[in-house]
C-alpha cells in the first residue's frame, strides 16, 4: 500500500492496536520489522518517523491489481475481460488475516475487499455480455456463498444462471438472497434484483436482461456526443500561483497513458476555483471533446452537497445522453459515464468537492481525460492523482492582484500602505479581491484609509464582504462542518499564546493526551482551517484566527479560556526550564518541575534544547507578556531568566531587551526584590551586547547590591560574572580578570564543574587580551584536554578560539590556522562565536601575509553580525579589517575603515577598541594621515592603554617616537 512512502510508528500502532496499544508497542514493531528485513534484505529503511519500503510497485500484487483494473476501464470488452481476470489472479485470501485489529480491518482491509468485489462484478458483467455466462456461474458460485449480502454479485449470479439456461436455478438463487435479506436485515432486495426476478418469472428473453453494471443501451454514438465548454469566465486579474499553474498545465499536457486527475486543496477563499478555471482555459485546445464544469456544492451556503447520482446525471446529460436513457443506480450511471468518455479528450472540473465518496464514482477513467478537483478536504483515498495544496499569496503576488484590479499606478503610489493592507488580509485571495472591489467602486479611498478600517478588529469582517463575496461566510462554512470536539479545539486555538503551537503545546491548551490532540489537529488541517508549516507545528491563518477569536467570545466560557492559556503558559515554562539547564549554568537552578506541566516536551541534549528554543523563541516572548500582564510576577522573571542565554547566542537583541524590560516592570509593580535583581542582570547583559556598556555597568552594580542584601550567593556570583564580561568589553581586562577569578573560586568551592569550565574559558580569553599569551594557551589547552561535555560546548569553542588567537600572537601560524578553522566549523550557526572565529582567522591570515583571505574573513564576520543583529563586535572587527588593509598597503581603505571603527568605539564607550583604532590610524603613512592628526591619535591611544594597564603601551610610545 505504502510502497516508496514513509509509514510512521503512530500509523503502525494505530493500525495494529487502535486506541489501546501496549507499552511495548514500539518494541514489537521493531522486532517484526527486523524479521521482514531478513526476509527482504535491502528493502526496508528507517526514517525519522518510522519506516520506508523501497520496492518496485510492479512487484506488489495490490499495485498490479489496481494497474490492471484501471487498464480495463477504457479497453474493449474482450480485452477488459482478460485484464480483469489477470487482475483477480493477484488475490490470495483476505489481506492481514489473523491480525485481529478492528481498526486495521475497517480502515484498510474492508476498502481493499471492496475493490476486489467491484473487480469481480466487472469481470462477471463482461463475461455474461460476451456470452460466457457458464464461466461466470462457475466463478461466482463460491463467492456468493462467501459474500451472502452483496446484491450486485447476486444480481450477476442470477443473471448468469438465467443466461446459461438454468431458469429454475436462477429463481432459486433469487429466493435464497431474498430470504436472507428479509431474515437478517428485514429488507427486500433492491429494485433492480426484484425487476430481474419478475422478468425471469414472465419468461422474458435473455437478450432483454443485460448484466447489472453494464448500461442498458450502448453508449451514444459519436455524432450524439455533445461538445461544449462549460468553464466559467476566466478571471482577468489572476495573479501569482505561476508555479502551481505551470504544474497543472504540465499535468494536462503530459503524454501519460492514464486518465489524469489533479486535486487542488486549500482553505475557503484561497483561489482554488480561480486557479482551476485559469488552467482549464489555458488547456482548452488540448481537449477538443469539451470542457465540463460542475459545482458539487461541498461548501455552499443554503445548499446540500450534490449526491453522486445527481452529479453523474448532470454530466451525462451535458454530453448528450437523453434523460430517458439515464440508469437509476449510481453504479450504472458511473459505468455509462466511463463508457461514454472512452476514446475522447475531455477536461472536467469538479468544483467544491466534499468527500472521496462524492468524487470517486464521477472520475473519468478514459485515456485522454483530465479532471481537476477543488476541495477544502483531504481526498487521500483517490489513488494515482496529483495533489496541489494552495497556501496564501506572497506579498508581491498580493500587490500584483491589487494592481491588476485597481491599476499599478494606484498601488505604487501607496506601496507601503498597500503592503500593510495585504498583510492584514494575510495574502488570502478572496479578502484581497473584496478589498480591491470596494476600492474600485470608491476611487477616493486610499490604502491608508482601508488599512485604518481593517485595523479595527471589531469591524474587519464587515469590511471584507461585498456583492456576495464574504470572507467570514467562507470560513464559517468550513467551521460548520466540524464536530463538537473539533469546534472546541478550533476556538481554543484562536486564543493560544503566540502564533504557532506544537503538538505538546496544543495538548496543554486543549487538556488532552497528545494522541487525541493529534487526531483533532489533523482533522482541522484536513479541512484547511489549520496550517501545518512543519511536522507537528501548527498555526491559524491571520483571518481564520480572527474568526476563531470572534466566535470564541460567544461560544467559549471565559473561565475555560483562562485555564487553557494558563496550561499552555505552564507548558512553555516547564520546557524552557529544562532547555535552559541544557544550555549552561543557571543563576537559580532549574525551577521545581514537580508541579510543572504534564504536557512537557522531553529534551535530552543541548541540540534538542536549541532546536526547541529556535522553534518557540517568538512565542516565548508572548508568554513573558502573558505573565507580565497578569498577577504571575515570579513566572515573568523566571521565564525571562530562562531564555536570555538563547536570545543572546542567537543575537535576538530585540527579544532579549523587551523580555527583560517587561519582566523588570512586572517585578517593580509587585515589589519583588529578587525578581528585580535577577532581571537587572538580564538588562545588564542585554545592554552590554547592544554596546551600551555604561548602562550595563549600572544595571549590574545595582543587581549586585540587591543580591548582597538578599544574601543570594548564586545571584551575587552571576552578577560578578557578568560584570567581568562588561569590563572585558570596555577594555578593563584586569578588573574583568578579578571578577572571573572570584567566580572561579566559587565554582571550585561548590564543586560546580560546569561553571568552572565556563570561567576557565573566560579567564583564558582575558589572559590573551592582557598579552599573557603562553598562560592563555596553556589554560585553553588544559581545558580542551580535560574533556568538555555537550553542555559546555560554548566553553570548548571559546577555548579553541583562544588557542588560535594565542598561537597567532606567538607566531605559530600553522597551529593558529588549524585551531581557528576548526572553531569556524564548530561554531557554524552560533552567531556570536562564529562571528568572532571568522574575525580571528582573518587576524591570523594577516599575520601570515595572506591579506585577501584575511579581508574575506573579516567581512564574513561583519555579515554575520548584520544578519544576527548583534553589533557588539562591530568596532573590533572594523579595526581588524582596517589593520589588514594597512598591512596590505591599501592605506586609503584602511583610513576609511579605521575612522568608522573609531567613531563606533567612541560612541559605545569601548575604550580598548578606541585605543587600538587610534593607534592603527596614527601609524598610517603620509599623505593618508596628517602628522598633527597622527600625533593626536597616538597620544590618545597611549593615554588609554596606560589607564587600562595594557601591554600595547609600548607600541604606542614607539609610534610616537617615530613621528
Amino acid at each position: 500500500m505504502y510502497a516508496g512512502r514513509e509509514v510512521t510508528f503512530d500509523q503502525l500502532i494505530g493500525y495494529l492496536w487502535s486506541d489501546d496499544p501496549p507499552r511495548t508497542a514500539r518494541s514489537v514493531i521493531q522486532v517484526q520489522i527486523s524479521h521482514l528485513r531478513r526476509a527482504f534484505p535491502g528493502t526496508i529503511s528507517t526514517t525519522s518517523g518510522g519506516y520506508l519500503a523501497d520496492v518496485d510497485p510492479a512487484r506488489i500484487d495490490l499495485h498490479r491489481f489496481r494497474r490492471l483494473r484501471e487498464a480495463a476501464d477504457p479497453a474493449e470488452p474482450e480485452a477488459a475481460l482478460t485484464l480483469l481476470a489477470e487482475a483477480l489472479e493477484c488475490w490470495r485470501g483476505v489481506p492481514f488475516s489473523g491480525v485481529g485489529s478492528e481498526h486495521l480491518y475497517y480502515s484498510v482491509v474492508s476498502p481493499l475487499l471492496e475493490e476486489r468485489w467491484a473487480a469481480v462484478a466487472d469481470w462477471a458483467a463482461y463475461a455474461v455480455s460476451l456470452g460466457r455466462a457458464s464461466e461466470a456461474v462457475s466463478y461466482l458460485t463460491p463467492i456468493v456463498r462467501e459474500e451472502p449480502l452483496r446484491e450486485r454479485l447476486h444480481h450477476l449470479f442470477v443473471t448468469a444462471l438465467w443466461h446459461s439456461g438454468e431458469r429454475a436455478a436462477a429463481l432459486s438463487a433469487y429466493e435464497e438472497i431474498r430470504s436472507r435479506l428479509a431474515d437478517e436485515l428485514g429488507v427486500d432486495p433492491d429494485p433492480d434484483l426484484t425487476a430481474l426476478h419478475t422478468r425471469i418469472l414472465r419468461a422474458d428473453t435473455v437478450e432483454q436482461t443485460p448484466p447489472k453494471g453494464l448500461p442498458s443501451t450502448l453508449p451514444p454514438v459519436k455524432d450524439q456526443f455533445v461538445v461544449r465548454n462549460d468553464l466559467p469566465r476566466d478571471t482577468p486579474d489572476f495573479a501569482g500561483r505561476r508555479e502551481t499553474l505551470a504544474h497543472l498545465v504540465g499535468v494536462g499536457t503530459s503524454e501519460d497513458d492514464r486518465a489524469r486527475v489533479c486535486v487542488i486543496s486549500g482553505s475557503g477563499g484561497s483561489g482554488k476555483t480561480t486557479l482551476a478555471v485559469r488552467a482549464g482555459h489555458e488547456l482548452v485546445d488540448l481537449f477538443p471533446d469539451g470542457q465540463l464544469f460542475i459545482d458539487l456544492y461541498g461548501y455552499t451556503a443554503d445548499k446540500r452537497p450534490l449526491d453522486e447520482g445527481t452529479a453523474l446525471g448532470a454530466l451525462l446529460r451535458a454530453v448528450g445522453v437523453p434523460v430517458e436513457d439515464l440508469p437509476d443506480s449510481v453504479d450504472e450511471r458511473s459505468a455509462l459515464w466511463r463508457a461514454t468518455l472512452r476514446g475522447r479528450r475531455l477536461l472536467v472540473v469538479l468544483d467544491n468537492a466534499v468527500s472521496y465518496a462524492q468524487v470517486n464514482p464521477i472520475l473519468p477513467s478514459a485515456e485522454g481525460t483530465l479532471t481537476l478537483v477543488t476541495t477544502r478536504n483531504d481526498l487521500g483515498g483517490l489513488g494515482g492523482t496529483d495533489y496541489v495544496s494552495l497556501g496564501m499569496l506572497g506579498e508581491e503576488s498580493a500587490l500584483e492582484l491589487l494592481g491588476n484590479v485597481l491599476g499599478e499606478e494606484r498601488v505604487l503610489k501607496e506601496r507601503e500602505q498597500a503592503l500593510r493592507v495585504a498583510r492584514i488580509c494575510g495574502g488570502l485571495p478572496l479578502a484581497l479581491r473584496v478589498v480591491a472591489g470596494r476600492m474600485l467602486s470608491r476611487p477616493k479611498w486610499s490604502f491608508g484609509h482601508v488599512e485604518r478600517r481593517l485595523s479595527e478588529q471589531s469591524r474587519r469582517f464587515r469590511e471584507l464582504q461585498m456583492d456576495g463575496q464574504n470572507v467570514e461566510a467562507a470560513i464559517d462554512l468550513s467551521y460548520q462542518s466540524l464536530d463538537p470536539a473539533q469546534r472546541r479545539a478550533f476556538l481554543l486555538l484562536g486564543v493560544l499564546i503566540g502564533t504557532t503551537v506544537d503538538l505538546h503545546g496544543a495538548s496543554a491548551l486543549l487538556d488532552l493526551e497528545p494522541e487525541d490532540t493529534d487526531d483533532l489537529l489533523q482533522g482541522l488541517v484536513g479541512v484547511c482551517l489549520l496550517e501545518e508549516p512543519a511536522g507537528d507545528v501548527y498555526r491559524l491563518h491571520d483571518l481564520i484566527g480572527d474568526f476563531s477569536r470572534y466566535r470564541g467570545t460567544s461560544d467559549l466560557d471565559p473561565v475555560e479560556v483562562g485555564a487553557a492559556r494558563g496550561r499552555l503558559a505552564e507548558q512553555y515554562m516547564t520546557v524552557s526550564q529544562r532547555a535552559a539547564d541544557l544550555l549552561g549554568p543557571r543563576a537559580h537552578g532549574s525551577r521545581d518541575e514537580a508541579g510543572g506541566s504534564r504536557y512537557r516536551t522531553e529534551l535530552l541534549d543541548r541540540a534538542e534544547a536549541e532546536a526547541w528554543f529556535d522553534l518557540h523563541q517568538d512565542n516565548i516572548a508572548d508568554v513573558i507578556d502573558f505573565y507580565s500582564d497578569g498577577e504571575s510576577v515570579e513566572e515573568a522573571w523566571v521565564m525571562a531568566e530562562a531564555v536570555w542565554r538563547f536570545y543572546a547566542q542567537r543575537g535576538r537583541m530585540g527579544h532579549l531587551l523587551t523580555s527583560q524590560e517587561k519582566a523588570l516592570r512586572a517585578s517593580e509593580r509587585r515589589g519583588s526584590q529578587r525578581g528585580r535583581a535577577v532581571t537587572l542582570i538580564g538588562m545588564g547583559i542585554a545592554h552590554c551586547l547592544s554596546g551600551r556598556f555604561e548602562s550595563a555597568l549600572s544595571f549590574l552594580r545595582e543587581a549586585h547590591g540587591l543580591l548582597e542584601d538578599l544574601g543570594d550567593e548564586r545571584g551575587i556570583i552571576r552578577a560578578l560574572a557578568n560584570l567581568g564580561m562588561v569590563y572585558e568589553r570596555m577594555g578593563w581586562f584586569g578588573e574583568a580578570a578579578k571578577c572571573i577569578e572570584g567566580v572561579l573560586d566559587h565554582a571550585l568551592s561548590q564543586g560546580d564543574k560546569q561553571l568552572e569550565v565556563m570561567q576557565r574559558g573566560n579567564l583564558a580569553m582575558l589572559y590573551q587580551n592582557l598579552g599573557r599569551h603562553r598562560e592563555a594557551l596553556s589554560l585553553a589547552q588544559g581545558l580542551l584536554g580535560s574533556g568538555v561535555d555537550e553542555r559546555q560546548e560554548n566553553s570548548g569553542l571559546q577555548a579553541m578560539l583562544v588557542v588560535g588567537e594565542a598561537r597567532t600572537a606567538l607566531g605559530e601560524l600553522e597551529g593558529a590556522y588549524e585551531a581557528l578553522r576548526t572553531t569556524v566549523e564548530l561554531a557554524r550557526g552560533k552567531s556570536m562565536k562564529e562571528m568572532y572565529a571568522h574575525n580571528s582567522l582573518g587576524v591570523a591570515y594577516r599575520a601570515g601575509g595572506r591579506f585577501a583571505e584575511a579581508v574575506t574573513e573579516h567581512r564574513t564576520a561583519l555579515e554575520l553580525a548584520d544578519r544576527s543583529g548583534n553589533r557588539s563586535a562591530d568596532s573590533e572587527i572594523l579595526t581588524d579589517l582596517g589593520m589588514t588593509h594597512a598591512a596590505a598597503g591599501e592605506h586609503a581603505k584602511a583610513g576609511r575603515t579605521l575612522e568608522k571603527a573609531l567613531a563606533n568605539a567612541r560612541e559605545r564607550g569601548e575604550r580598548y577598541v578606541e585605543a587600538r583604532a587610534s593607534l592603527a590610524l596614527g601609524r598610517l603613512p603620509a599623505p593618508d594621515m596628517d602628522a598633527a592628526r597622527a600625533r593626536e591619535l597616538l597620544t590618545d591611544a597611549l593615554r588609554i592603554f596606560e589607564e587600562l594597564g595594557l601591554p600595547e603601551v609600548e607600541r604606542a610610545r614607539e609610534a610616537l617616537k617615530d613621528l
